[in-house]
């Protein structure tokens, strides 16, 4: 690492130290057709030559030990000129080596210091205003650089939801920071680009301009040739995304200043005027490797080394000041050695700053509950959902969210089939028609866009209330949960949000359909996400109330919410024999139910004292036959709904735990990795001594057919259970 440090420094001197002085021209004089000025090509260099002496300050702090992070940003210098050609007001998504474009942004917000605020991130101070230590990202609320923690692709969803959603507000009258004439940008590598997520994103942005619907984004690929170790071919990125229709493609040389001037303000032009997304491709180079202990020489040939080296874009640019007269030789030097003496000087200063020394505080920014506010919000009256009848879950739900929509213009409800069709299940059905297309509307068949439309949406000011189809599809889109949703929050110090909410269809259960993908049991990649909050209700009353709470939630602390819908109870009428209809029930816009507070039957006077039967979703009712059953036996049992699974219940569980002494839990996920571990784990934790047992569904995927219930939970087994237990 300090050999390649130093070689870059001594190329610098000495390239600009070979150079004749030219005669001096004036500095407000343009240098090329576009009319950038000497005066502008100093000032970005003075932003390139400010990245180059990070990265070379944040090796020497790692080499040192008193640093944590070195991706650099060498090569890819000529970003800068792209945050020139922007507004310090569009929303920008960035590369992780973007950083000349960080530090040319943040030199054009008052108060910003990019110096400072970079290498607090690389020495993990507490400090740190965008992240507070938590990582090093390139992110500023001022600069409106909303943090990215792993660059892989996974933000473009976002960013063509942010760039569709800036548009809807103004249309709608919702509350935007984003100016509504706004272009968002957003910047990945040439290996990325390869990703899943990215072609689906730009996949997904193209559709949506298809379709005549604005969004006006800016993707910048900046293609050093190499992913790590694996070469990018030449020629790939242009063949893959300059023949696309309805995508308007843009390319410049990265090392040269003036053609990525030129070229990235006709880009940025193009799309403010048009409202379309457009695709800038930057060729860069790669310097000091992939990051601070990549060795670059195990993998790459001296030529192609050398071959980068020599066209470093900031000789480039200081070649530029002096073959133009801007500045001489020695002036250009001096210059550069004057920003890395205060990025020297800085980095000793950061290092004294504190650093995170607790769990509690690196956990601070996990969406602090306000659960005050949450319930007065929830409370807040509009059109009631009380219609005076029982309905089922389903109804329950599509009043509820048509109650919303009324009263609140921040709601949009979207997804595969949700508009005219009205879902796969009726759930959202006439939404559309009463509410019009723009609030209530369908997406493209890919998850990974439907939540990252979301996570844009909530950035723009919008309380978005996606679906997923089916629980079995979200796995095809856990990061845009687990990398994006969840982390944004937290790396931002709840600067930026996710407040969001997604509907999910899930379980099993259905009769005459299904197989794995419409029938799934899993969510144990779901629950172990930081923040995330899982409701997930089995009657109409809970899932009208639960509903409302996550999206106060989601409003008041920006919380990400998912809401398990269970698909068999959707339709549900009877509970103990046909034509009960003692399933259904009536929601009230009077009711609030607290996140992480379960619902017990069976615990009046005299009642439930023998057994806690423990559930959720489709074993709610189940169980509750089962208990009727023990009771004709003489057994009162007690079933206590968790209805949060995420956070769980977990004062209501050891209440109702201790109230009986017996615990049978009733699981109808999977029996590894499903909820009842860590139901089984918070009860011996907290010291309760009486037995537990617990029955689950089968670690099996679901069949298709009758043969599903030989791997699901059931009630006999429910009851076996029961009955052993009793026994000990």
């Amino acid at each position: 690492m300090t050999e390649q440090r130093v070689d870059l420094e001594e190329r610098f001197r000495a390239e600009l130290s070979a150079l004749e002085p030219r005669p001096s021209r004036p500095v407000e004089q343009p240098l090329d057709a576009v009319g950038l000025t000497g005066a502008q090509c100093l000032d970005l260099f003075e932003s390139q030559a400010t990245s180059r002496h990070l990265d070379l300050t944040a090796r020497r702090l790692g080499s040192a030990k008193r640093g944590y992070y070195s991706i650099g940003s060498s090569g890819h210098e000529g970003n800068a000129a792209i945050a020139a050609a922007l507004r310090p007001t569009d929303p920008a998504l960035l590369h992780y080596r973007s950083g000349a474009f960080f530090v040319h942004r943040a030199r054009q917000v008052p108060g910003l210091d990019p110096i400072r605020d970079v290498l607090l991130g690389v020495v993990a101070a507490a400090t740190d205003p965008i992240s507070g230590g938590r990582h090093k990202v390139f992110g500023s609320k001022p600069a409106a650089v909303i943090p990215q923690t792993s660059t892989i692709a996974s933000h473009l969803p976002r960013a063509v939801g942010l760039a569709f959603a800036i548009e809807r507000a103004a249309r709608l009258g919702v509350t935007c920071e984003w100016p509504s004439d706004s272009v968002v940008l957003c910047s990945f590598g040439d290996a990325s680009a390869n990703h899943s997520t990215a072609a689906g994103a730009v996949n997904a942005a193209i559709h949506t301009a298809h379709q005549g619907v604005p969004l006006p984004l800016l993707f910048v690929c900046e293609d050093n040739g190499i992913g790590i170790s694996v070469p990018t071919p030449p020629g790939w990125i242009e063949q893959s995304y300059g023949i696309r229709l309805g995508l308007q493609y843009f390319d410049a040389d990265g090392c040269d200043l003036l053609d990525v001037a030129t070229t990235a303000t006709q880009a940025v032009d193009w799309v403010r005027e048009h409202r379309k997304p457009a695709f800038l491709h930057l060729s860069t180079v790669r310097l000091m490797g992939h990051a601070g202990s990549d060795v670059e020489s195990a993998y790459r040939s001296p030529t192609d080394i050398t071959a980068d080296l020599r066209r470093d874009p900031v000789v480039a640019t200081g070649r530029l000041l002096v073959t133009s007269g801007v500045a001489t030789p020695t002036e250009v030097i001096a210059r550069y050695d004057e920003i890395g003496g205060r990025v020297a000087a800085m980095s000793e200063l950061v290092c004294r700053e504190p650093k995170l020394t607790s769990a509690a505080a690196v956990m601070a920014p996990l969406a602090p509950p306000h659960a005050d506010l949450v319930q007065a919000d929830v409370l807040r009256r509009g059109h009631s959902v009380t219609q005076g009848d029982s309905v089922t879950l389903a109804q329950a739900i599509n009043q509820t969210l048509a109650a919303l929509l009324d009263r609140d213009d921040d709601i949009l409800v979207f997804g595969e089939d949700v508009g005219r069709k009205g879902g796969v299940y009726g759930v959202t059905k006439g939404l559309q028609k009463q509410f019009g297309v723009r609030r209530v509307f369908d997406t493209l068949l890919d998850e990974q866009s439907v939540l990252g439309t979301a996570l844009g949406a909530g950035l723009a000011g919008f309380v978005p209330i996606p679906e997923v189809q089916y629980l079995a599809y979200v796995h095809n889109a856990a990061d845009q949960l687990r990398g994006e949703a969840a982390t944004l929050s937290f790396f931002s110090q709840g600067q930026y949000r996710n407040p969001m909410v997604v509907r999910i269809a899930g379980y099993g259960y259905q009769k005459g359909f299904g197989g794995h993908f419409h029938n799934d049991n899993s969510i144990a990649a779901l629950r172990d996400i930081p923040g995330l909050i899982i409701a997930s209700p089995a009657r109409a009353d809970d899932a009208a109330a639960m509903l409302r709470t996550c999206v106060s939630a989601a409003r008041v602390d920006g919380r990400v919410c998912l809401y398990l819908e269970p698909i068999a109870l959707y339709h549900t009428r009877d509970l103990h024999q046909p034509g009960d209809n003692a399933w259904l029930a009536t929601p009230s816009d009077a009711d609030h139910i607290a996140i992480g507070r379960a619902r017990s039957y069976g615990d009046g006077d005299g009642d439930g004292t023998d057994l806690t039967i423990v559930t959720f979703a489709n074993g709610v009712p189940m169980s509750l036959r089962v208990a009727q059953r023990l009771l004709s036996r003489g057994i009162r049992a007690r079933v206590l709904d968790l209805r949060w699974l995420s956070p769980l219940p977990l004062d209501d569980l050891l209440d109702h735990a201790r109230a009986t002494g017996r615990v049978l839990i009733a699981d109808e996920t999977r029996h590894t990795g499903g909820v009842s571990e860590s139901l089984c784990t918070a009860l011996i934790d907290a010291g309760f001594n009486g037995p537990i047992t617990r029955v689950t569904s089968e670690d099996s995927f679901i069949p298709l057919g009758p043969a599903a219930t030989t791997v699901l939970l059931d009630e006999s087994r429910i009851e076996s259970a029961a009955t052993k237990l009793l026994t000990r």
